[in-house]
């Protein structure tokens, strides 16, 4: 990976193992979106286009006796072809924290870095459920297509069971079959952590128990809103080219400057698996 530029800092390689180290355990922390999509990748840095196919989900299978009768076979109706935009965030080390590091044999601190990496983890995540308006991508919230149950208030009674459970129908009705997850915005969350009147159950246990306990919470996700998906590959996916990874962009006044980044897009292959709350 010559690209990264590593050989010019000034740093060995157990620096920037641990450099690695601290941006794959903030990323893993905050990333929600891969918690739930399935990864197609890492392509490699180099990939900077992929395609999106059209299917058709309603096809009916066939009978006869021989299988020689003339029948529509499914295969792509369109294919395009899609840039996977590039998210990062440069930071900056100063230049004396890396000669004491050295002449005292302390260890670097590194908060630049895993801020940089919290900042690249949420806008992943924003692509993700809201998209990108400037690169003409949609995301699980706003794309065409999708389900919608009209959100009753989630504060009371058992509201969210019986609207996730309006949306697992919904689901069904049109074969789209689990696993199921469900991501809602921190007001949304906090409303479920309550105890379901004359059960001693958390509301929040009785929706887990419908998904297979898949219940996350996510900043980036706008106030009062929820979203339940069908989380196949067939269905969506997040394709990675250059997983997140840190390069050196050079000295800038005796600084050392850095920037992390990643190379990813999501890629929704059947909009009706997905259900939002609203």
């Amino acid at each position: 990976m010559d690209y990264l530029l590593r050989d010019d800092a000034p740093f060995n390689q157990e620096a920037w193992k641990k450099i690695d180290e601290q941006v794959v355990k903030v990323a893993s922390q905050q990333l929600i979106g891969r918690k739930i999509l399935h990864m197609y990748g890492p392509l490699g840095a180099g990939v900077q286009t992929i395609h999106l196919d059209t299917l058709n989900f309603e096809e009916k299978g066939e009978i006869d006796l021989f299988g020689d009768s003339e029948v529509c076979e499914i295969a792509a109706e369109k294919r395009k072809f899609v840039a996977i935009p590039m998210i990062y965030k440069d930071l900056s080390i100063s230049w004396r924290d890396v000669e004491t590091s050295k002449q005292m044999g302390l260890p670097l601190d590194l908060s630049p870095v895993a801020a940089a990496a919290a900042a690249c983890a949420k806008k992943e995540d924003s692509l993700i459920f809201n998209g990108s308006p400037e690169f003409d991508s949609p995301g699980l919230l706003n794309i065409k297509g999708r389900q919608i149950v009209k959100k009753q208030d989630w504060s009371k009674e058992d509201h969210p069971f019986n609207d996730v459970a309006k949306g697992i129908e919904k689901l069904i009705e049109k074969g789209i079959y689990g696993p199921y997850a469900l991501v809602t915005s921190a007001d949304l969350y906090t409303q479920m952590q309550r105890l379901q009147e004359g059960t001693g159950v958390l509301e929040i246990s009785r929706v887990k128990e419908l998904i297979d306990g898949k219940v996350y919470v996510s900043p980036v996700i706008p106030q009062n809103k929820a979203l339940l998906v069908a989380i196949a590959p067939h269905n969506m996916d997040l394709v990675v080219g250059q997983d997140m990874v840190t390069a050196y962009v050079g000295p800038e006044q005796l600084n050392h400057k850095m920037r992390v980044l990643e190379t990813v897009l999501l890629r929704i292959k059947r909009p009706d698996s997905i259900v939002t709350f609203e």
